[in-house]
């Protein structure tokens, strides 16, 4: 280490007392947080590419400062999806600070690794104030038992007024309307039940009939319409 020569000519002065690092949550304990090795949390976040045209949701668990588990889902062009494919071969095994210094391939999910960085550095991780954090493969809870992610899609205009394309639920086949018209309900086709049913098995039209189903007013609606083609 080099000084320069007016701190050279400096007298010593001895260094009060040391309080260390304010202590963060984590996983149902305070740590002071030294190294990168002292990080645990379980935690997601949002991260948006520098056009804003994209979107990617990134949950991590930090176990000891390293990715133990990584789940990426995006949202808007084409190619994020492979990049989502490449981040998560690149993050699972590193540690936070190798990933956060590591092209993530798509600005989205490298912005939303920065933000988690944040939220797990400073202790704002969903696992806290779980004694022991959550075991690796929590993520995969927030998907439910079709493993797909939670996706709205809705598609509306001042002169036809609005069309129901994705909910939670799944694909969004009708919509049911009341004698003025209104939304009161929608037919829905959960694709990952259809195809758990087809992988059994079920003929496709089976499998269709079996994963479809109803929300709201169903049986009161005086027309059904196809969104997508009405």
């Amino acid at each position: 280490m080099i000084y320069t020569t007016e701190v050279q000519h400096m007298c010593p002065v001895a260094k009060g007392a040391y309080h260390g690092p304010a202590p963060i949550p984590e996983e149902g304990k305070w740590v002071q947080a030294k190294e990168i090795s002292d990080i645990s949390g379980f935690t997601h976040g949002i991260g948006w590419c520098a056009p804003q045209q994209g979107a990617c949701k990134l949950t991590l668990n930090v176990k000891d400062g390293i990715i133990e588990e990584a789940l990426v889902e995006t949202i808007g062009c084409s190619g994020m999806t492979h990049s989502a494919a490449m981040a998560s071969e690149i993050l699972i095994g590193k540690t936070l600070l190798e990933a956060l210094n590591t092209d993530l391939v798509c600005d989205a999910i490298n912005t939303a690794m920065r933000e988690l960085f944040l939220q797990i550095v400073y202790g704002r991780t969903q696992s806290a104030f779980s004694e022991g954090g959550l075991a690796v493969g929590a993520s995969m809870e927030d998907l439910g038992k079709g493993l797909r992610s939670q996706i709205g899609t809705m598609f509306a205009t001042r002169e036809k007024g609005p069309r129901y394309l994705e909910m939670v639920e799944g694909y969004c086949s009708r919509m049911a309307l009341n004698a003025e018209g209104e939304v009161i309900g929608y037919e829905f086709i959960n694709l990952g039940k259809m195809m758990d049913f087809i992988k059994k098995g079920d003929d496709a039209n089976v499998a269709i009939q079996k994963a479809t189903g109803h929300y709201g007013q169903w049986d009161a609606a005086v027309k059904y319409i196809d969104p997508r083609q009405e």
